[in-house]
């Protein structure tokens, strides 16, 4: 594999730079080692969140306080998506890696403080919002909480947990800064911080401390639990901010809280991130389509939760590192007009996002059931439960490989500064999101908002590939990756079969307390070593090229 290039780190502050500053340290790109470095610390913080969810599962169930603390805790996540992640840094982390490869750090560093001073602002402004709208935000997510003891509860929680959004948007934002500058490894492991919090919340919850300090009206059966849940989010989001402020320091890159004003290049961010801004929110209209058609049905709402929560592992530790390494790389190729090595970061990027991503897909089509039984099936989360997540997480491993592409598609746009494709591409999503899962929904029940997520996953990936055709070469997979793509279809289809094989051969081990992680442990081990074999014997994996990839830079 061919390395890629940029330039040299910058030796020495530029002349107009603060005086006391450092200039930045830019790293050299490794592709490899960077996806290992995001998707490394994106598996411990998912690791970590099957331990929270895990106990979330055990001690509230599928009952009113989970459903509650699960529309209360998306509410942030759904206006963080929109304004940080989805729409704000697509147009910031382009414009921010241009200017310090045009401009040097000091331009860069202004540009950033600015574009804080102006994202502060309107998260505040929200915010406070919020506050005054949440009876009317949380029907808008959940309708089917009305007249029952779910709504005043998830309202009550939804206040206590919105000012999430603000640190975490900033945090999103210092994040972009450090991944343009080639520093992974903070950004990627601030979200560990917050599972290690609301795991430390749960555990005071199962102990009973500061029960009485907590304010949630909650049932006393399981309501101290999510009472703590809700207040340990909001602190989350505080140590999450913290963590990437000092990162961004300790890089070169200081960032002060500046008044807002207006500016061309802030005026220009807006521009192009007012369509990525209308493509995040058709994305998170199709999350609110489907919590509305589950909020209907008795335990659904928690059900698809947890089958969400399950299928994000592979989805967080290969597509999320991939898109996140991915688009500030193709933003500096951009910059130096080279397409070539455009295209095979892009190849090479959804080589090893498909060699993880295939066989991810088809285990959880496959065997989803002793999965979501060893993982959540205790306390309060019955067999009943039990059943429903794991139809769900079928369906959703069914989208796995489509939701996985877009990460390595979309940049291909953002790097460009085009948001309105695949904005136009989200809307047609959105259209086939809300007509199968309100359309289905009467006809086979909670599964519609799955269904719904994983057709509307593959027709917007399908939008984006015939509209990446305009980039010429750079939008089309090279002669390597079409050799290697069916091959790795194959070996997963066989990991599949022998996961089936030893499914039932476990089968029970697997319904013994004592045994069953053991024998789960052992169908992964298992799956995971057979798929190993057949990708090597059938030429689609080649364990020279991977250590090549992490040595070389």
């Amino acid at each position: 594999m061919t390395p890629p290039q940029s330039d040299p780190p910058d030796s020495a502050p530029p002349e107009h730079a603060r005086p006391g500053l450092a200039a930045p340290v830019r790293r050299t790109p490794r592709l490899a080692r960077a996806f290992a470095t995001v998707g490394g610390w994106t598996m411990a913080s998912r690791i970590l969140g099957f331990v929270r969810d895990v106990t979330i599962a055990a001690l509230l169930g599928a009952g009113p306080a989970a459903q509650a603390f699960v529309a209360a805790f998306t509410l942030p996540n759904l206006f963080r998506r929109f304004f940080a992640e989805g729409a704000f840094n697509t147009a910031f982390v382009p414009m921010f890696a241009r200017r310090l490869e045009a401009e040097g750090p000091d331009a860069a560093r202004e540009f950033a403080e600015t574009a804080m001073a102006a994202l502060a602002a309107v998260l505040l402004a929200l915010t406070l919002l919020a506050q005054l709208a949440m009876p009317w935000l949380v029907l808008a997510l959940t309708a089917g909480f009305a007249g029952d003891e779910r709504l005043p509860l998830a309202v009550e929680m939804g206040r206590v947990a919105f000012p999430y959004i603000l640190f975490i948007s900033l945090a999103a934002l210092l994040s972009g800064v450090l991944n343009s500058l080639g520093r992974f490894a903070a950004a990627a492991a601030a979200p560990v911080l917050l599972n290690l919090i609301l795991i430390g919340a749960l555990a005071l919850a199962a102990t009973g401390a500061l029960e009485d300090v907590v304010g949630l009206k909650t049932p006393a059966a399981n309501g101290h639990a999510a009472a703590m849940l809700t207040w340990g989010v909001s602190l989350a989001g505080i140590a999450q901010l913290a963590l990437v402020w000092r990162a961004a320091a300790r890089a070169g890159m200081p960032l002060r809280l500046r008044r807002p004003r207006f500016t061309p290049a802030l005026g220009r961010l807006a521009a192009v991130a007012l369509p990525a801004a209308l493509a995040g929110g058709v994305m998170q209209i199709n999350l609110v389509v489907g919590r509305q058609a589950a909020s209907f049905f008795e335990g659904a709402v928690a059900w698809l939760y947890y089958a969400d929560r399950l299928y994000q592992l592979p989805l967080g530790v290969i597509g999320v590192a991939v898109g996140v390494v991915l688009l500030p790389e193709l933003a500096r190729r951009a910059q130096a007009g080279d397409h070539a090595g455009a295209r095979e970061a892009a190849n090479r990027s959804a080589e090893f996002a498909l060699a993880l991503t295939l066989p991810a897909a088809v285990a959880l089509a496959a065997v989803p059931g002793p999965l979501v039984e060893v993982l959540f099936a205790r306390g309060a989360f019955g067999p009943e439960d039990a059943r429903a997540t794991a139809l769900a997480v079928a369906i959703y491993g069914l989208g796995l490989p489509a939701f996985v592409l877009q990460k390595i598609y979309q940049p291909l746009f953002f790097a460009r500064e085009d948001t309105r494709t695949p904005f136009r591409c989200a809307l047609w999503g959105m259209g086939v999101n809300a007509a199968a899962a309100l359309g289905l929904a009467p006809v086979i029940g909670f599964t519609a908002a799955a269904w719904a997520t994983t057709l509307s996953a593959w027709l917007v990936l399908a939008l984006l590939i015939r509209a990446a055709r305009v980039f010429g070469d750079e939008g089309r997979i090279d002669a390597r990756l079409s050799r290697r793509l069916p091959r790795l279809a194959l070996a997963s289809l066989g990991m599949g079969a022998l996961c089936l094989g030893l499914e039932a051969a476990l089968a029970a081990p697997l319904a013994l307390p004592g045994w069953r992680w053991a024998a789960l442990g052992a169908l992964v081990a298992g799956g995971a070593a057979g798929y190993g074999a057949l990708a090597w014997g059938l030429g689609a994996l080649r364990p020279a090229e991977l250590k090549a990839a992490l040595r070389r830079g």
